[in-house]
Formats: structure tokens, C-alpha cells, sequence
């Protein structure tokens, strides 16, 4: 009975780690199977904690505002970057006094960068304007639609053609002649022979009175 009881007590574990060993290899040493867990770090807070909400919509309420004052600088700096600045509206329009060009005379006057014919035509060359026909025209328009005042012609000075710019006073029709490409424009600034498509463009232009006019 005393083996038997000396070789159960041979056969017992002592499961109390050591002090002397870590705790991983104490276990290693005396393997049993009351295992106990320390859960107190697995405690979870409850989403919203009410004691947070303040700070957070404090944060989300500066984030927004710098959100859309970025926005605001953004969209004023691509929309002035896209208005014309003032030396370009400057060009937009000009204004000349036309009383000192003499009659049958052309001037040459320089808008948004492009060459301007005005010409005070004769009581003659508004009649032989007048005189064609229509159907003579590869491009149709009335000498009235073009010349809002019959005494002066306005047109821009670049041949509808390749942009090369016409010879005031030349060609068959005593109107326009281009030294490229042989344009032929009658008095009235519209085509009458050669490889030009369209008539000499007609800027947008309004009276000031009998003798100021402004282009643009």
C-alpha cells in the first residue's frame, strides 16, 4: 500500500509554475488543462461615446470649411485665369474718327491684331456697288447689308482665302487684288473672281455719330 501510495506520489505534477523559470517554459514543464484567461484588456467601448461627439463634429466642421474654401480659391483662380486680362479688353474694340480720310481713299487701321480697311467711297463707287447683280456673286450679300453707312466700307483686310492680306485699289472690280493667290474683291469687299471662297469679313462695328465709329 505505501508503493503503491509512493508510486502514485511519484506519478503527481506539481502545476505551480516556478519562480524561477518563465511563465511560457513553466508551462512547457507542468502541462495541465486549467487554463484561465485575463480578459480584462479585451474590453470594447460602445461606438459614439457621447463624450467624444463635441470634438468630433468640432473636426469634421473645420475639415469641411477648409474643404470648401479650397474649393472657392480653386475655382476663382481658373476663372480668372480664363477672363481676358485689360490689355486684351483694350483690343477688343476701337474707336476712330473716319472725317479725315479723303474720298476714294482706304486707311489701314490695326484691330485685335489684325488689319482693317475703312474706305470712304464716292458717290460712284456706291452706285457700281449697288449695280451688281446677285446672281453675278459667288458669295450673295447686298452692298447695303454690308455697309451700314453707304459712305464707308469696313472690312477686315485678310483675303478669305489662305490669309494672305489684299491690295486696297487693285484688281479687276477696283475694290481689293491679293498678290497670292490672284482674289479679285469688288468695292464693296466681295469676292468676284479667283480661288477666295467668301467675301472680306465684316467686323461688328457701330456709329457714334456722322464720323465716329467703333470697331468691336
Amino acid at each position: 500500500m505505501a508503493a503503491s501510495e509512493g508510486g502514485t506520489a511519484g506519478l503527481s505534477h506539481d502545476i505551480s509554475p516556478s519562480r524561477d523559470l518563465p511563465a511560457t517554459v513553466a508551462a512547457l514543464k507542468n502541462p495541465t488543462n486549467q487554463i484561465t484567461y485575463d480578459e480584462s484588456c479585451m474590453d470594447r467601448h460602445p461606438q459614439g461615446d457621447p463624450s467624444k461627439r463635441a470634438f468630433s463634429y468640432f473636426i469634421l466642421t473645420i475639415g469641411r470649411c477648409m474643404l470648401a474654401a479650397g474649393l472657392r480659391l480653386f475655382a476663382c483662380k481658373v476663372i480668372l485665369s480664363m477672363s481676358a486680362s485689360k490689355d486684351v479688353l483694350a483690343m477688343a474694340s476701337l474707336e476712330m474718327d473716319v472725317s479725315s480720310i479723303a474720298a476714294g481713299n482706304t486707311v489701314t487701321v490695326k484691330w485685335r491684331g489684325k488689319p482693317v480697311f475703312v474706305r470712304n467711297r464716292t458717290e460712284a463707287d456706291i452706285k457700281l456697288a449697288n449695280s451688281v447683280s446677285l446672281s453675278e456673286l459667288r458669295d450673295p450679300e447686298t452692298d447695303e447689308a454690308r455697309a451700314t453707312n453707304p459712305t464707308y466700307l469696313i472690312v477686315v483686310g485678310v483675303c478669305t482665302h489662305l490669309g494672305c492680306v489684299p491690295l486696297p485699289g487693285a484688281g479687276d472690280y477696283g475694290g481689293w487684288f491679293c498678290p497670292c493667290h490672284g482674289s479679285h474683291y469688288d468695292i464693296s469687299g466681295r469676292i468676284r473672281k479667283g480661288p477666295a471662297p467668301r467675301n472680306l469679313e465684316v467686323p461688328k462695328y457701330a456709329w457714334i455719330n456722322d464720323t465716329r465709329v467703333v470697331i468691336g
